[in-house]
């Protein structure tokens, strides 16, 4: 009896101990760019990804400060990385929280997926909120640093941030050597994801999606406000792509705003219909409603409504073939 005793005891440590370990080495492989509630999910379900990399359907997200060559050159050194820290901080934290992955910082920019290593249904929402709350957060930092009075430089109380976002087919996994490897994602909607985070600049926006997305984060919510932009071929690619703007979220869209959107969306049905007078026209009453007008001090130097105007003008002297389909080609990234 002594001797069965020990041996059950035995093996309720041996089990016990091992399952410590293995807890501890997910949350050393994790932890440190996952939100705990999900590293919990992983080590309560077994769930890990294979090493080599697993197709996932999830969502993509980028962000980069706008014009940040300017903050290298106004601040010192230390004053640079005390700013990107508080920065960087605040932006995971909300990441985190939204069950998000942070797979990267490559300087001041965030490289973020949500859906993986372990499946969150909301992902594309989920992201679509996390660049609101950010945006959002961004502006108090601001206030902050410009209640800090001369310790920051004026360019410091204008920081701006642009975010891409793309829902699709992506490859997730452990990459790179045996001794030294990273949890990333690779793939062609990865691509495409940096590039609407880019693409956003030349429609005067700071967050930039595509339909994937918008769809499959409206099957989850309408906590999102999204205008349609443009339908585009984006560079390194042949496809065309239909991509929006996240105006905001729905409890704080304004009335200004909530009417720019219902004109620029007349204005850009007529755009596609070649009816250039019509789309002027709306495009002109859309611009007086814009939340981001041109203004140097914060590098704004356009909206949609400017981008799509002038373009119709151009349209109007220079009509396009008969098969135009209205997908207008990126040529710059």
């Amino acid at each position: 009896m002594l001797g069965l005793a020990f041996a059950y005891t035995s093996s309720v440590v041996y089990n016990f101990v091992t399952e410590q370990k293995e807890k501890s080495r997910i949350q050393g492989m994790f932890g440190t760019y996952v939100s705990p509630e999900l590293v919990n999910r992983m080590i309560d379900s077994g769930e890990e990804p294979r090493l080599g990399g697993d197709e996932v359907y999830m969502t993509a997200f980028f962000s980069d400060i706008q014009s940040f060559s300017v903050f290298s050159e106004k601040l010192q050194p230390t004053q640079l990385v005390e700013l990107l820290n508080e920065y960087l901080s605040a932006m995971t934290n909300i990441l985190t929280e939204e069950r998000g992955t942070l797979d990267k910082y490559i300087g001041d920019a965030i490289v973020a997926f949500f859906g993986a290593p372990v499946q969150v249904k909301d992902h594309a929402l989920r992201a679509c909120i996390t660049s609101q709350l950010m945006i959002q957060k961004q502006l108090e930092l601001r206030e902050k640093w410009t209640a800090e009075g001369d310790k920051w430089p004026d360019v410091v109380s204008k920081m701006q941030t642009r975010i891409g976002i793309n829902t699709g087919s992506m490859v997730t996994g452990n990459m790179g050597s045996a001794s030294r490897f990273n949890y990333t994602m690779m793939g062609d909607n990865v691509n495409l994801a940096a590039r609407c985070e880019s693409g956003a600049k030349a429609y005067g926006v700071y967050v930039m999606v595509t339909e994937e997305t918008k769809v499959e984060a409206e099957k989850h919510g309408n906590d999102c406000v999204f205008r349609h932009l443009d339908k585009i071929v984006v560079m390194g690619r042949s496809k065309p792509v239909n991509v929006y703007e996240i105006v905001s979220l729905r409890a704080q869209l304004s009335p200004e705003m909530e009417k720019c959107i219902t004109l620029f969306d007349k204005g850009l049905n007529a755009y596609f219909n070649q009816m250039w007078d019509e789309a002027i026209e709306l495009f002109k009453q859309s611009a007086e409603f814009e939340m981001y007008k041109p203004d140097k001090a914060f590098g704004i130097k356009t909206n949609p409504s400017l981008v799509l105007l002038e373009r119709c003008r151009l349209m109007k002297e220079n009509p396009p073939p008969s098969d135009w389909d209205g997908v207008y080609v990126m040529t710059s990234k």
